[in-house]
């Protein structure tokens, strides 16, 4: 299997991630920050993932653009998946959990911008968690990452529920 791995990363959180999902996965891995991108380089992976910290709900601006770039069906074939870092709704305020639940995460959108590009999504979206604003990662959020990243090299298509 040759997997892709894109992100944005802000304060680390992000990076880190991605580096951890990269090692949970078997075959040729590449984990490249968005700003390194060469979209010509996914037409030869077997899986796409993208993730981003969540900013209003939605991913940096950088993988929103990365993502809207590719051409109409370029992701046919590839199966897909997509995470982001965020808060845990839990532990906020009321109104900050309202909100949250409003706005959604970024995960969401991404996984479904990929889908539309023709993806075929393998795994539902994931939020890994941090604890303040810069960080740290929520203990143990490593170690799910790779274990997430492990149950992709298995997975198979998902029904989409994202979007409705």
């Amino acid at each position: 299997m040759k997997a892709f791995i894109i992100y944005d990363s802000v304060y680390g959180n992000t990076e880190k991630i991605a580096q951890a999902i990269g090692t949970g996965l078997t075959g040729e891995v590449n984990v490249v920050p968005v700003g390194e991108v060469n979209p010509s380089e996914l037409k030869t992976c077997d899986l796409l993932i993208v993730g981003s910290p969540v900013h209003g709900g939605r991913a940096t601006p950088a993988i929103d653009a990365c993502v809207k770039q590719l051409p109409a069906n370029s992701l046919k074939g590839i199966s897909v998946a997509a995470f982001d870092t965020r808060f845990e709704s839990e532990e906020q305020g009321v109104g900050l959990r309202l909100l949250m639940s409003v706005i959604r995460y970024a995960a969401e959108r991404i996984a479904n911008a990929l889908v539309k590009k023709g993806g075929t999504l393998v795994a539902e979206p994931e939020g890994f968690i941090v604890e303040n604003k810069e960080g740290p990662l929520k203990q143990g959020e490593l170690e799910r990452a790779t274990k997430w990243a492990k149950q992709l090299s298995l997975a198979k298509e998902v029904p989409s529920s994202i979007g409705n």
